[in-house]
């Protein structure tokens, strides 16, 4: 009951940035335009800052193997989500299929799952997170875009490699492995920018869910991609570390980062490659909403 109190807490002011973010795009105070540098922003500098400061820790032998656990555990439900997606939904039209594939494939785990985690479980959550999301954005760059086009595979290696969250979490690996002295006055800058993530992320998902009309989103599909996504894949994660009785936090952490609604990009990726976009808004929209409740629910059983 006690972490269902704390996460319902986190949660409702998570929604109270959201709807900042929903006031400033309808007033018109963040534009189409600045959406844009605020999510290259976040992904580029705010979101790596923060990646990158989780790994300045002390850490046991006993909580870096739960890591490497984690690592496993994280990319079986990557490959367990992609293989369940090209199962459930193979015989849909081709334009929403590639939507429905990907958002049961890629959760909002960095955007909002990250501060999430964070505020929850401290800087010993936010590490084992950080190397929980390294698969998700593997898959995101690989398979994750050979659903929307066919990509070669150097240009997949590319974005994987060269994509800053990954980059923050070798540089950091290797910050905590050697201890090389770092200047305080660069640690302080680092983690102030970091700490804005929560907040900014938050902010900007209320943008992109302002642009949705609410009488809109009510699509079976939605729904059924958002079952998915917010019960079943992290529900099938609980029982999987439950009988194997993993690390506590770790299972927690591996739980909420499973249970993060279909990502931002969706809507993005299905813009770009002119998939049915406003469909993956509408994905986005109702998995955001429904996750503020579902989140807190899962709690219950950690």
């Amino acid at each position: 009951m006690e972490n269902f109190l704390m996460m319902v807490r986190i949660q409702a002011i998570l929604l109270i940035y959201l709807l900042v973010g929903v006031y400033a795009r309808k007033k018109n105070i963040i534009t189409d335009n600045s959406q844009q540098s605020f999510i290259d922003f976040l992904i580029r500098i705010a979101l790596p800052c923060m990646v990158f400061e989780s790994f300045n820790q002390e850490l046991t032998a006993r909580q870096l193997l739960s890591a490497s656990l984690i690592l496993a555990v994280a990319f079986a439900v990557s490959l367990f989500s992609l293989l369940l997606g090209k199962v459930l939904f193979r015989h849909y039209p081709a334009r929403r299929k590639s939507i429905l594939q990907y958002g049961a494939l890629i959760s909002n785990s960095g955007f909002a799952g990250l501060p999430l985690v964070e505020s929850a479980y401290g800087s010993l959550g936010l590490f084992y997170a950080s190397v929980f999301i390294i698969p998700n954005r593997i898959f995101m760059w690989s398979a994750g875009i050979s659903l929307f086009t066919q990509a070669d595979f150097k240009s997949r290696m590319k974005n994987i490699l060269l994509n800053p969250g990954i980059i923050a979490v070798f540089l950091g690996i290797f910050r905590m492995l050697t201890r090389l002295p770092f200047p305080a006055f660069a640690d302080t800058a680092i983690k102030s920018i970091g700490n804005c993530t929560a907040s900014l992320s938050m902010i900007v998902v209320g943008t992109i869910l302002a642009d949705i009309s609410p009488k809109s989103v009510f699509d079976r599909d939605a729904f059924l991609l958002s079952f998915i996504r917010l019960l079943a894949l992290p529900g099938f994660t609980l029982i999987l570390l439950k009988m194997v009785n993993f690390d506590m936090t770790a299972t927690a952490v591996a739980v909420i980062l499973t249970a993060m609604p279909v990502g931002t990009t969706t809507a993005l990726l299905g813009k770009k490659y002119h998939a049915d976009a406003e469909f993956a808004s509408k994905c986005v929209f109702v998995s955001t909403a429904l996750s503020l409740v579902t989140v807190p629910f899962l709690t219950l059983f950690l």
